[in-house]
C-alpha cells in the first residue's frame, strides 16, 4: 500500500505484548522523557456500568502527569492525530481497542478506515507511540468476531511495524526492542 510506505520519515514507536504485561506503563515511561506537549489518546470505550473496566481506567488516570492532555477519542483516532501541533507527542492506548471499535465495518470500509489512520500517522508532525495488544499466540478464537479482531489487529501491526524507529515487545514486565535483534519477514 502506498500510504504505509510513506510513514518511515516520522518518529513512530510500537509497543506491543500480551494483556497486563506492562505495555502502557512502558509507553508512559518513554513519553515522560519527552519535553514536548503530551497527548494521551485513549481509544477504549468508557463502559460506565463495568466496575472492573472503571477500575482499570482509574489506575491509568492516576499514573498520568497532570500536564498531559488526555482525550477519549475512540474510533476518531485519525482526527485526533490530525489535530496535533508540530513537536507534540502522542501516546495512543491502544490499537486493539481502536480495532475493536471498528469490527462492525465491512472489509472495504475497514480498509478505508485503516488507510485514514496511516495517512494521519504520516502527516503527524510529532512523535507517536502506539500501544497494541498481541493476539493469536494461543488457540484459534472460537468465534468469527474473535478471528476478525485477531486478523485485523495483526495486519495493522504488520503494516505499521516496518516504519517504526522502535518496536517494543513487553512481556512479564520486561521490554525488548525487536528491531536491532530481528530481521523483517517478507511482505505478502
Amino acid at each position: 500500500m502506498v500510504v504505509a510506505e510513506q510513514l518511515s520519515a516520522m518518529a513512530l514507536e510500537l509497543i506491543t505484548g500480551p494483556a497486563r504485561c506492562g505495555k502502557s506503563r512502558w509507553a508512559e515511561q518513554r513519553v515522560a522523557r519527552c519535553a514536548s506537549c503530551v497527548h494521551y489518546l485513549a481509544t477504549g470505550p468508557l463502559l460506565p456500568d463495568d466496575p472492573d473496566w472503571q477500575e482499570r481506567l482509574r489506575l491509568h488516570r492516576l499514573r498520568r502527569p497532570a500536564d498531559w492532555i488526555c482525550e477519549d477519542v475512540g474510533l476518531a483516532l485519525p482526527a485526533a492525530l490530525d489535530r496535533l501541533a508540530a513537536g507534540d507527542t502522542a501516546l495512543v492506548d491502544s490499537l486493539g481497542t481502536w480495532v475493536s471499535a471498528g469490527l462492525d465495518l465491512d472489509g472495504p470500509d475497514w480498509l478505508r478506515h485503516t488507510e485514514r489512520l496511516l495517512c494521519s500517522l504520516r502527516r503527524c508532525p510529532g512523535k507517536v507511540l502506539l500501544v497494541s495488544e498481541q493476539v493469536g499466540w494461543g488457540v484459534v478464537p472460537p468465534t468469527a468476531i474473535g478471528g476478525l479482531f485477531r486478523d485485523r489487529l495483526g495486519s495493522l501491526e504488520d503494516r505499521i511495524t516496518p516504519h517504526c524507529q522502535h518496536v517494543w515487545l513487553v512481556v512479564a514486565g520486561r521490554a525488548l526492542d525487536l528491531l536491532p535483534i530481528t530481521d523483517p519477514v517478507p511482505p505478502e
